[in-house]
């Protein structure tokens, strides 16, 4: 039984060696009646395919994907009735170059009332130009943003009536000196100094200076233009006549304000009106200059609320004197309103999440608490929390984001 098993097998094999062979053979001419081009393109599918061959041998002989433990940390939270969190974190200990903690105090701060506002020119200093009688724009002087003194000469203008009272005041002036050597003629003398007086404050009403009236009497010249001067030292805020052009009785020519005297326009909130009274000193403060504050005092507190905004204007003379502020800059009034007890934090240890701030404590050695607080800024880089904190908390000061990341993720 066992030869004719093995017989077989021969010559199964023999016959499957033989086909092979004639397919081989026949293979082997048909790739050579190929033409070289085509012989080329086969070699090279060939080799990459045995490299491709080897490489995925070479895989599976060699094992690269080891099991890989992972420690698996337990991380719970805790959702307290009244909102805050406990965040438990076994094994796990914090990075103290990252996560500073601190024993915290409460200290005597004071209580601030906050109001914000912008800067005006003062109204009461601030002068307008405008011209007393008709005529023509001769020359200006000084543009906008230009320095002038009290008395700096601002418009020159051609004016008909200027000349005018000028004549007449020196008519009335060469008939007081002839009538004042006949003293038999009081009464007439009486009338020509009540004329020249009034010739005077004519040609005062059309904006000549003493100046010009002394050099009028002297010199006996009627000007043919009239210089309009500033009444203050400021700036020109505003020039509304080019050269050349006519104006008006009435017209405005410019607008003269001092930029050291500035107003502070405040708006308080209903809840806060009773704290507020006049006479008030505040300290002001402004993203231009974070590290200065600058004084004003309250002058007004208006009579009613704004319908619209639902606050009360209070206005507030500023202390400019270096001229660092600029009107229409938004600025913040902090109103001293009396003392409390409270904690103060950096501004790194608040989490604000939408309108409500948060602090974290260490209430264990792996466990920690987020709660909310509440109070209020000092200076823009502390915090002073007046609910919510006691002294003896251990406050996360440094790394408060990172960590309340922590909580976000076990809540989700």
């Amino acid at each position: 039984m066992k030869d004719k098993i093995f017989l077989f097998i021969k010559q199964s094999w023999t016959k499957l060696v033989r086909g092979f062979n004639l397919k081989r053979s026949s293979l082997l001419k048909s790739y050579w009646s190929l033409p070289p081009e085509s012989r080329s393109r086969i070699r090279f599918i060939a080799v990459c395919s045995s490299i491709l061959m080897l490489g995925i041998l070479i895989g599976l002989a060699v094992n690269i994907n080891r099991p890989v433990q992972i420690e698996k940390i337990e991380k719970t939270l805790k959702i307290e009735k009244s909102g805050a969190m406990e965040l438990r974190l076994p094994g796990v200990k914090l990075n103290p170059s990252i996560y500073l903690f601190e024993t915290v105090t409460k200290v005597t701060v004071p209580v601030e009332l906050n109001v914000p506002g912008r800067l005006a020119f003062n109204a009461e200093r601030s002068k307008v130009l405008s011209a007393r009688a008709p005529g023509r724009v001769e020359r200006i002087f000084a543009f906008e943003g230009a320095e002038v003194e009290n008395g700096s000469p601002i418009v020159e203008l051609y004016s008909p009536e200027f000349i005018s009272a000028q004549q007449e005041y020196l008519l009335s002036s060469k008939t007081a000196k002839i009538l004042e050597s006949n003293k038999s003629m009081g009464d007439l003398l009486s009338d020509a100094l009540m004329t020249q007086q009034a010739s005077a404050n004519r040609i005062r009403n059309l904006g000549a200076s003493d100046g010009d009236i002394k050099n009028l009497e002297k010199t006996g010249i009627t000007q043919a233009n009239l210089v309009m001067r500033s009444s203050i030292q400021g700036v020109v805020v505003k020039r509304n006549v080019d050269p050349g052009a006519f104006v008006n009785a009435g017209d405005l020519l410019a607008t003269l304000a001092n930029p050291k005297e500035l107003w502070f326009l405040g708006n308080v909130y209903e809840q806060d009106i009773r704290r507020i009274q006049k006479g008030q000193t505040m300290v002001l403060r402004s993203e231009a200059y974070p590290d200065k504050e600058f004084l004003a005092k309250a002058n007004y507190i208006a009579p009613v609320i704004d319908p619209d905004t639902r606050a009360l204007l209070i206005r507030c003379d500023v202390e400019n004197p270096s001229g660092l502020l600029r009107p229409d800059m938004y600025v913040t009034a902090k109103l001293k309103t009396g003392e409390a007890e409270a904690v103060v934090l950096p501004q790194s240890a608040i989490v604000r999440v939408r309108e409500m701030r948060y602090v974290i404590i260490k209430s264990a050695a792996d466990t920690y608490r987020r709660f909310a607080i509440k109070g209020y800024d000092l200076d823009g880089k502390k915090f002073a929390v007046t609910e919510g904190i006691e002294s003896g908390m251990q406050v996360l000061i440094d790394g408060a984001v990172l960590l309340n990341d922590r909580f976000a993720k076990q809540e989700e």
